[in-house]
């Protein structure tokens, strides 16, 4: 969806014929990537582990995923930002939304050293 000369989105998820069942809410989330210029940020709601996996099926042999800057998945939760998936965007900057001190732990631990992984 072009918004202008040098700005657009590519919606990249959900796949209408590949849904995903199993936690449909947050495995079903928009996912999209918008580019501007040469930069480019990749929105991935609150997709979890099954549906990034599935992504990564659909756009495998591809750079579309390939993003300047990650919105972590669900929060940075456990369930999400696997290093298949990282890997595929390699982001240059990951941003997490939570509030602090949240009842859900987030961002995970684990989440945050795969993240600092990609910089080393």
């Amino acid at each position: 969806m072009n918004i202008e000369k040098e700005l657009y989105f590519d919606i990249l998820w959900p796949d209408s014929d590949n849904r995903i069942n199993e936690n449909n809410i947050n495995n079903n989330s928009l996912v999209c990537k918008m580019v501007y210029q040469k930069c480019s940020i990749l929105f991935t709601g609150d997709i979890e582990e099954i549906a990034e996996k599935a992504i990564l099926d659909q756009y495998k042999d591809t750079d579309i995923l390939k993003s300047m800057i990650l919105k972590v998945a669900h929060h940075g939760s456990k369930s999400s930002s696997i290093a298949e998936f990282l890997n595929a965007v390699k982001p240059k900057i990951a941003l997490i939304g939570v509030g602090e001190k949240n009842t859900f732990g987030h961002p995970n631990r684990e989440v945050l050293e795969r993240l600092k992984r990609r910089w080393k």
